[in-house]
C-alpha cells in the first residue's frame, strides 16, 4: 500500500476518533458519535491489515485505552467491534510481543500523564508534553530510528496526531 493512502487512513482515523469522542462526551450524541466511531474503526482496521507498523500502533491504542479505563462509551465499543471485524476478515499481522508491549506502555504513559500530570505539577513543559501525548510519538520515532518501523510510519502517525488535534479544533469551532 502506498504511504499516501496509509497517511490518509491514519489521518481519517485520528480525526474520526477525536470527533466521535467529543460528540459523545460533550453533546451526548450517540448516533453520530457511533457512525464516526465506525468510520474510525474502518480506517484503523484497513491501515492495520496493510501495515504491520499501523497494527502495532492501533492495537496498542486499543489495549492501552482499555487498561486505563478510557473505553467509556458505546461509540468506543462500536469502533472496537468494527476494527476487530476488519482485522479478523483481513488477517491479523504477526506481531512481536516486545514491540507491542513498548507501544502499549507508551500509550498507557500518555493517557495516565494526560489525566494526572496537571494535578501534580505546574511545570509548563510536562503539562504540554502530556497534554499532547508525546510518549507515543517518541516511541514510534525511536522504533523508526532503530529500524523496527519504517520512518514513513512515523510520518503517518504524525498525520494521525495532527488529525486528532484538528478534530478537536473543528469540534470546538462548530460544535456540530
Amino acid at each position: 500500500m502506498s504511504y499516501i493512502i496509509l497517511a490518509i487512513l491514519f489521518f481519517l482515523s485520528g480525526f474520526f476518533m477525536k470527533y466521535s469522542d467529543d460528540l459523545f462526551d460533550v453533546n451526548n450524541d450517540l448516533t453520530i458519535a457511533s457512525i464516526l466511531g465506525i468510520m474510525c474503526g474502518i480506517a484503523s482496521g484497513l491501515a492495520s491489515i496493510y501495515s504491520v507498523e499501523a497494527a502495532y500502533i492501533f492495537i496498542s491504542i486499543l489495549i492501552g485505552n482499555f487498561l486505563v479505563l478510557k473505553v467509556d462509551g458505546i461509540h468506543h465499543i462500536i469502533s472496537l467491534i468494527t476494527f476487530a471485524v476488519i482485522l479478523l476478515i483481513g488477517g491479523i499481522p504477526d506481531l512481536s510481543m516486545v514491540v507491542l508491549l513498548i507501544c502499549i506502555l507508551a500509550i498507557v504513559s500518555d493517557e495516565v500523564g494526560h489525566e494526572l500530570i496537571s494535578k501534580f505539577t505546574q511545570d509548563r513543559f510536562l503539562n504540554l508534553f502530556f497534554e499532547y501525548r508525546f510518549v507515543m510519538k517518541i516511541a514510534v520515532f525511536l522504533l523508526a530510528v532503530c529500524g523496527v518501523f519504517d520512518i514513513w510510519t512515523f510520518v503517518c502517525f504524525l498525520m494521525f496526531e495532527i488529525a486528532y488535534v484538528f478534530g478537536g479544533i473543528i469540534f470546538e469551532r462548530f460544535n456540530l
